[in-house]
């Protein structure tokens, strides 16, 4: 498998799903990151600190994505390990979703849905912006890179408005709003902070979490989207700036 080499990594959302499969992910490079920034709202969580056992390269951190003093306090914590060398991969994993129909849907399922999909990582980005362009910045560093700095956003298929996907199977409009927002912040980021060298991309893991209350196994295994997402990270670069991706890959339409 081609390696993703990078010093350092902030994943949010490591109490459980993709965050913590892409923890795992990471650690089994072949070359772990340096550093390696659990980010939980459980940070004594057992999960995460099972997986961080007996990796002094990962510290497990508290953060919550809603919430702006939460985010400058981890903020604080990653510059106190990283220095001046900064962050070089800040991934925004955190999601939540309230199923229902364009009938059912509501204000507040909206307003919470977006608070944690797509002001999270608003929030989360800005935060670490400074240490991203320390990062980027870095003797020796050029083109456009993971292996530099870069923000990745973890998205969806159903926040793509060209593809309206599965719309039968599943409704949940604020989940599809907030992710067709999250998709249109990963562009205004590309557009901002391109120019610093800094590499902002859209990515769908694929269905690997069960639809809530049906105990099925999704279509994409974690294993999959992890390897997936980690071989698509090693090969991106400044074309790959502002864009939309899958786990296999592939190019997602708007």
């Amino acid at each position: 498998m081609e390696g993703l080499s990078v010093g350092s990594v902030l994943l949010t959302s490591c109490d459980g799903g993709l965050g913590l499969g892409l923890l795992k992910g990471l650690l089994e490079q072949p070359s772990p990151p340096q550093h390696l920034f659990a980010a939980c709202l459980d940070p004594q969580g057992k999960a995460v600190n099972e997986v961080a056992l007996g990796f002094p390269s990962v510290m497990v951190l508290p953060l919550d994505v809603t919430d702006p003093n939460s985010i400058k306090a981890a903020v604080g914590k990653v510059q106190e390990k990283v220095g001046s060398a900064g962050l070089n991969i800040l991934i925004n994993t955190t999601c939540t979703r309230r199923h229902s129909t364009l009938a059912t849907e509501t204000a507040e399922n909206m307003t919470l849905v977006y608070a944690t999909n797509t002001i999270g990582p608003l929030q989360t980005s800005q935060a670490f912006l400074p240490l991203l362009k320390e990062a980027a910045e870095a003797e020796g560093q050029q083109g456009m890179s993971c292996s530099r700095a870069a923000i990745i956003n973890i998205s969806s298929i159903l926040g793509s408005i060209a593809a309206a996907e599965a719309w039968e199977e599943r409704q949940d409009v604020s989940y599809r709003c907030s992710k067709a927002a999250l998709n249109m912040l990963t562009k205004c980021l590309a557009l901002e902070y391109g120019d610093s060298g800094i590499l902002c991309v859209s990515v769908d893991p694929g269905c690997v979490t069960p639809p809530l209350g049906q105990g099925m196994q999704g279509p994409v295994t974690m294993e999959e989207s992890v390897q997936g997402i980690l071989r698509l990270l090693a090969r991106l670069s400044a074309t790959s700036n502002g864009t939309f991706w899958d786990w296999r890959g592939q190019n997602l339409p708007w």
